[in-house]
């Protein structure tokens, strides 16, 4: 692998510095809760096609997107309508900082530092213009609408100062005040001149009506009432001088002329009294009228300034509201003039990039890690895939755990399996070494090899564990043909036989019947033929050669009729054989291809599942286990047959394998003694 470089620029994003020189900007500093948003998208822009285009176009690195780091000069052109990228380019923020690290990896070490610092100065370049090119942009969209705004405000101080004119003021507001400060006095006034009326009203009625009491109660009869006084006082005094005096008394005289006298002036004030009354009352009223007039004329100017001040007011305010706007557009341009022209400093270089003289890549011990992980976990999930796709029956324990039921033994696979073995004739020495004992094929004899002791382990699982000793009968069965459902049942038989159990194999496959090929037998009746009621069994009961505790019942000539009849006659049977015999084992046919191997297994004490390794697939096993269960037949157990040691698992192949070479170099020894 060619060696590759790598070089870092720093660049230093300062958010507290202004951005501007004037204006509210100037002031303000970069909003720390959006850091990490704000140096998100300075990331994206040192990778967008406008700062890496001035660098590709400078170094001639034409790669845009195939892979390399940069092709020669003139060997490549840059097509304008194809985004640049840099495959060798790599921008990263340090956590908690506010620094963008540009690294660029290249074969060339000074190049990677170049083009490291280049894309550095092109970031800051392209965002001043960025800045530049929008407060530009900017400016030109509000001197258009200065024009426009300046119009505006003419006509609106125009509206305005016309509107004055014809109201006739100058500022309607405090015209108005002045109208409500007087308009709230004539009402004062004329709400005291209305009272001074009514007094008034009041005291010349009183005088018209003729009451003494009503005048001297007025405020201008405090005259009136002392002339009362004295004029009651005068005329006791004459009725008391009469009393005492006479009429023709000087006394009595003196005292008649001063009661004439008072007389006279009460009279001359009394008169007097009502034309001051009646002078004050016309007054008063003349005087009410005049401020009631006034009030009306005041309050009707009132109402006339007080209803054109909102529209008044609302000139005004757009007036004033044009007049800022203009102003502060005015303000705007000529801040934006000022910006435009000020160089940013709140992004800057901290750190140029140097030549490295160290290569970042090729890492062989990572790579080496890295290749292993990858592989490693590649074979998994391969495993994995391979393992969901593949439905057979491998593992003993994966397919206890599928089938719910117990896998009891496993046959490992035996190509000489199906030639059943004949009498035990031990050879000599010379034809032990000559006939290879070591290996799995027989000559004579009844080997020790690998299946039968996976056969005899078979056996003593299905006995030792009936502890009621219940089995006397067994049916061996299989979810389809060509699992070895018949060869492991003929060996099964052999050997509980050679246990000395008295053993019965009976042929049920009454369609295909196979059983008595494997012994060497061509019998011309069988079960079929004790079914339909032509014989008896034991007329068809053979013995095995060599086997003095086994026999055979051949299926014979099989029939849909004998077929049909074994639901009801095969459970006579079944007692009648356990009767005469310690075991008998059922061949049946395939469960699931045929209806009697059902009868079979309902009616024998036990059912032996057959399945053959690595092909049988695990739902028709499935169904023939669900179907005896729901039948209340007594499964007892799976037996995973022919397992091949290329597909077996948990070293089950490789246990039997090395338990026949155990006994192969026992029987060596007994050869050799």
């Amino acid at each position: 692998m060619q060696p590759i470089y790598q070089s870092t620029a720093t660049v230093n994003v300062d958010r507290h510095a202004p951005s501007d020189v004037v204006g509210q900007d100037s002031t303000r500093a970069g909003t720390p809760n959006d850091a990490d948003q704000f140096l998100a998208t300075q990331v994206k822009m040192v990778q967008s096609d406008e700062v890496l285009r001035p660098v590709v176009e400078q170094f001639h690195l034409f790669s845009q997107g195939r892979g390399n780091h940069g092709s020669a000069p003139g060997q490549e052109q840059l097509q304008s309508d194809e985004p640049v990228t840099l495959p060798g380019l790599r921008v990263m923020r340090p956590p908690n900082t506010y620094l963008l690290q540009i690294t660029y990896q290249s074969p060339d070490p000074r190049l990677a530092a170049d083009v490291a610092n280049s894309i550095a100065k092109s970031y800051l370049l392209y965002t001043y213009n960025l800045r530049s090119d929008s407060a530009a942009g900017l400016s030109s969209f509000m001197e258009k609408q200065l024009d426009e705004l300046k119009s505006k405000m003419e006509s609106s101080g125009l509206a305005l100062a016309q509107f004055e004119k014809d109201l006739d003021v100058i500022n309607p507001e405090e015209k108005t005040n002045i109208l409500t400060a007087r308009l709230l006095q004539l009402n004062t006034e004329y709400t005291t001149a209305e009272a001074d009326r009514v007094r008034a009203e009041a005291s010349w009625q009183a005088i018209q009506s003729g009451s003494l009491g009503a005048a001297e109660a007025s405020p201008q009869g405090e005259g009136l009432a002392k002339l009362t006084d004295s004029l009651n006082q005068a005329r006791e005094r004459l009725a008391f001088v009469t009393a005492t005096y006479g009429e023709n008394h000087p006394e009595y005289i003196k005292a008649s002329s001063e009661v004439a006298e008072i007389q006279k002036e009460f009279a001359e004030a009394r008169n007097n009294l009502s034309d001051r009354i009646r002078a004050q009352y016309k007054e008063s009223l003349s005087r009410e009228q005049m401020l009631q007039a006034a009030v009306a004329t005041t309050k009707a100017e009132w109402d006339r300034i007080n209803s054109r001040s909102f529209e008044y007011q609302r000139l005004k305010q757009e007036a004033e509201t044009d007049k800022n706007l203009y102003d502060e557009l005015i303000k705007k341009i000529r801040e934006a003039d000022i910006n435009a022209g000020f160089r940013n400093n709140n992004i800057r270089i901290a750190s140029i990039a140097r030549p490295s003289r160290v290569p970042v890549a090729p890492n062989t011990p990572l790579n080496l890690v890295i290749a292993f992980l990858m592989s490693a976990l590649i074979a998994i999930i391969a495993t994995i895939i391979t393992d969901s796709f593949d439905t057979t029956l491998r593992d003993p324990r994966e397919a206890g755990r599928f089938l719910g039921c117990e896998v009891i033994a496993v046959v490992p696979a035996d190509q000489l399996a199906a030639h059943l073995p004949r009498p035990a004739v031990y050879p000599s020495k010379t034809e032990l070494v000559s006939s290879n004992f070591g290996s799995e094929q027989r000559n004579g004899y009844r080997s020790a090899s690998s299946f039968d002791e996976s056969v005899r382990s078979l056996r003593n699982t299905i006995f030792l564990s009936d502890f009621e000793g219940r089995l006397h009968s067994i049916a061996v069965t299989s979810a389809r043909p060509a699992e070895g459902k018949t060869t492991l049942a003929a060996h099964l038989a052999i050997a509980n036989a050679d246990r000395g159990m008295k053993t019965l194999l009976v042929d049920g496959d009454l369609r295909r019947p196979t059983l008595h090929s494997k012994f060497g037998l061509s019998p011309h009746h069988g079960l079929g033929s004790v079914l339909t009621g032509e014989l008896s069994w034991q007329d068809v009961v053979l013995p095995i050669e060599g086997e003095p505790n086994l026999s055979l019942i051949p299926a014979g000539r099989g029939s849909h009729r004998a077929a049909d009849l074994i639901g009801p006659r095969l459970s006579t049977l079944l007692d009648e054989f356990t009767n005469a015999y310690d075991l008998v084992v059922l061949d049946t046919p395939p469960l699931l291809a045929f209806a009697e191997p059902l009868q079979m297994a309902v009616a024998a004490d036990g059912v032996l599942i057959v399945a053959k390794a690595a092909e049988t697939e695990r739902r028709p096993v499935a169904e023939v286990t669900a179907t005896l269960r729901r039948l209340r037949a007594n499964i007892i157990g799976v037996v995973l047959n022919q397992m091949d040691k290329n597909t077996s698992k948990d070293g089950y192949y490789k246990y039997y394998e090395n338990d026949g070479k155990y006994y192969s170099k026992e029987r060596r020894s007994t050869a050799d003694a």
